[in-house]
């Protein structure tokens, strides 16, 4: 189905078309309809399927009516990229209308975001510490919003954002319109749903274990030791125009592209500790193709919509088996095909089933000259204790690590029960004394010889033992 075919604006077509946009996706054919008939909505589709443009436009539609310079539509979202993002769809589809959109977030300057919320706006995208901080301090106003959006759902689970969302919902008017969008549907996003929107209209595109299909997945079984130059090999590919490799701490990303640096690739790293303008910078820098190696948190990837990446490593496994899909969905946007390496080790095989009971197949195996072969049967790879003294491993082995298990009696003890008495205790050794001490011990005392003993004095006055005198 085409934009045109839609009850959109003039203004918003127009816009679109300038984007460079004729076909809608599958979530924008049923999603926008919907939103326009003024009912709450769930949507669950996978990453990098349009799911913005989902909501924006039919916004930006219900409020061109109308400018009042005061929120009316409330977006929040989990990170400050995605926040970003989102603003720049806003801009770019209200191009030609005189609504006015404000983005807040931790990590940038308040004083800059305040200045620019003083001038008024219609539509605001915020993360939730923001906002509620801004709420509090009467920066922001919430009593006038028609519209919330919560986006990224279950990132906003994964990072603990519910209460906020729970307190933000108490903060707008109970009349009000809601639409939850999601890349997967857990148990816990269904009951917030339940919660906050009424007889919804529940639109799933796709399984939400299922990534994207233009998205060819492979995994490599390496050694840990391995993985550096096994992602090397893979970047040194002509195929591999740009790519995005994913590490499981925000160490793990510095510490990958300071050896990525010393093979003479050039790489950024976005994550968490990173500033904002760290992040931007690294994001444009990515986008313009100055660096064509990009290494990412689960958090920061949320919020990274680039065309045409080709391909996405897994230098890490995802601790949660949801992220995989999000991480992978970074490819394969907007129609373009590409590619998605996981890296496993034996420790991660337990992740690795998670994973492929969530997208339910079995992932094809990449070989390379490190490949290694795995039991996925097993659980953790412990390694082999050893045995000491060159002697074979004995039954108390596992209890007493290698070791002879000791005699129930020690030497003392045996001489204790022959004898019946117990031995004496060593004396405890005095600690040494400081000159001053040693000194004032050893001044003579009146009446004392030089060992402080007292002295008799003799019938003639002499100092000496008396004697009788007969």
């Amino acid at each position: 189905m085409k934009y045109s075919e839609t009850h959109l604006k003039k203004d918003i077509l127009n816009a679109i078309k300038k984007v460079g946009y004729e076909e809608m996706t599958p979530i924008q054919e049923r999603a926008i309809p919907a939103v326009l008939e003024g009912r709450d909505m769930i949507a669950c589709a996978q990453t990098g399927t349009g799911k913005t443009a989902a909501f924006a436009l039919p916004i930006l539609h219900m409020l061109s009516d109308e400018h009042r310079k005061v929120p009316r539509a409330l977006v929040v979202t989990p990170t400050r990229e995605l926040a970003q993002q989102i603003f720049d769809n806003f801009k770019k589809y209200g191009r030609y209308l005189k609504l006015r959109c404000a983005c807040i977030y931790g990590g940038a300057s308040q004083n800059v975001q305040i200045e620019k919320l003083k001038q008024g706006y219609d539509i605001l995208i915020a993360t939730p510490g923001r906002l509620l901080d801004f709420e509090s301090r009467g920066i922001v106003s919430l009593d006038k919003i028609e519209i919330l959006v919560l986006d990224e759902a279950d990132c906003m689970m994964d990072m603990g954002f519910i209460p906020d969302i729970r307190k933000i919902e108490k903060l707008i008017p109970e009349e009000h319109q809601t639409l939850l969008f999601s890349a997967t549907m857990p148990k816990e996003i269904e009951a917030l749903a339940r919660d906050f929107l009424t007889n919804p209209e529940d639109i799933r595109v796709a399984a939400t274990s299922s990534p994207a299909d233009t998205v060819d997945q492979k995994i490599c079984f390496v050694d840990r030791a391995d993985k550096k130059h096994v992602l090397k090999s893979f970047l040194d590919r002509k195929e591999v125009k740009k790519s995005i490799v994913f590490t499981r701490t925000k160490h793990g990303a510095d510490r990958l592209v300071r050896d990525l640096g010393k093979e003479g690739i050039r790489s950024m790293a976005i994550h968490g500790d990173k500033t904002q303008g760290q992040r931007k910078n690294a994001l444009e820098r990515f986008r313009s193709g100055n660096v064509k190696v990009l290494v990412a948190t689960d958090v920061a990837s949320r919020g990274i919509d680039i065309p045409k990446i080709s391909h996405v490593f897994n230098y890490d496994l995802p601790d949660e088996a949801e992220s995989y899909i999000h991480r992978i969905g970074r490819a394969g946007r907007a129609g373009h095909t590409g590619e998605a390496i996981t890296m496993c080790t034996q420790d991660d095989v337990s992740l690795l089933r998670d994973i492929e009971r969530l997208v339910k197949k079995e992932i094809p195996e990449e070989l390379t000259q490190w490949t290694v072969s795995v039991d996925k049967n097993k659980k953790v790879l412990h390694p082999r204790k050893r045995s000491h003294a060159g002697r074979p491993p004995q039954k108390n082995d596992q209890k007493n690590h290698g070791q002879k298990k000791p005699s129930s009696n020690t030497q003392k003890e045996r001489k204790t029960i022959a004898t019946g008495k117990k031995p004496v205790a060593k004396k405890e050794q005095k600690k040494d004394k400081s000159p001053a001490e040693r000194q004032r011990k050893f001044i003579k005392k009146p009446g004392t010889d030089r060992m402080n003993r007292p002295v008799k004095k003799n019938i003639n006055g002499r100092k000496g033992n008396s004697q009788k005198v007969s």
